[in-house]
């Protein structure tokens, strides 16, 4: 069953999982290992990663290595770029008003 991706990295320790994952791709021993955790309670964050597509696994003997899938983080980055093009209007009108201001004072 496939996650929301919202959902997924709105957990603190699964936000810190993938920021070490963009950095360097781990095995659950490793992330246990680094958030002082049981390799259950990493698992875990690693499905509702793994279901929500923003890690990949990889096979490399017998160990799995996680990956960050930045293709899935951009759905996050496009959604927020809605609100950053409405921020962007505001503060330029909001330059508007204060220049104008400026201008009426001298």
């Amino acid at each position: 069953m496939k996650k929301d991706i919202f959902q997924a990295i709105a957990d603190p320790t699964r936000r810190a999982i993938l920021t070490l994952i963009a950095i360097q791709a781990l095995t659950p021993n490793a992330m246990a290992e680094k958030f002082d955790m049981s390799r259950q309670a990493v698992s875990k964050h690693i499905k509702v990663l793994q279901e929500s597509e923003l890690i990949k696994p990889e096979h490399s003997g017998r160990e799995i290595y996680y990956h960050f899938n930045p293709k899935k983080m951009q759905e996050i980055d496009n959604w927020l770029d809605q609100f950053r093009r409405i921020w962007q209007t505001q503060f330029n009108q909001l330059d508007q008003v204060l220049s104008t201001l400026k201008k009426q004072k001298k």
